[in-house]
């Protein structure tokens, strides 16, 4: 029987790697998703400015839920997933590097100017 421990530790570590790798959201999904969970703060921060009921409220927490079934994920995945980028630096360099350049463009839309597109050289 004591032989089987080390694999039977084996298999329950795997399940459990494999678990977490699945729930974490790609950085094409997470960039807006957390482009949408920064918006939602700055409204509720401009809101709270004006109406300081909005604390008691816990208005954020809607906001955030709201975020989530928009993006049909669950509050498990977007911690999960961002718990995962914070263990990888190098990926969360690049979703921040994403997130900033998906913003510009939002920016630029918002603003009504053109979007510059970097051509592609053959």
């Amino acid at each position: 029987m004591r032989r089987y421990w080390p694999y039977f530790i084996v298999l329950v570590i795997s399940f459990a790697c494999g678990k977490n790798t699945k729930s974490v959201l790609p950085v094409n999904e997470m960039k807006i998703v957390m482009w949408d969970m920064m918006n939602a703060d700055n409204w509720y921060n401009s809101i709270t400015l004006k109406d300081s009921m909005a604390l008691k409220d816990k208005r954020n927490v809607a906001l955030y839920q709201q975020v989530f079934k928009t993006h049909q994920i669950t509050q498990e995945q977007f911690y999960n997933s961002y718990h995962h980028y914070e263990l990888h630096p190098d990926e969360m360099k690049i979703l921040f590097d994403s997130l900033e350049s998906y913003a510009t463009k939002q920016r630029l839309i918002f603003e009504g100017k053109p979007i510059k597109v970097k051509a592609i050289a053959k």
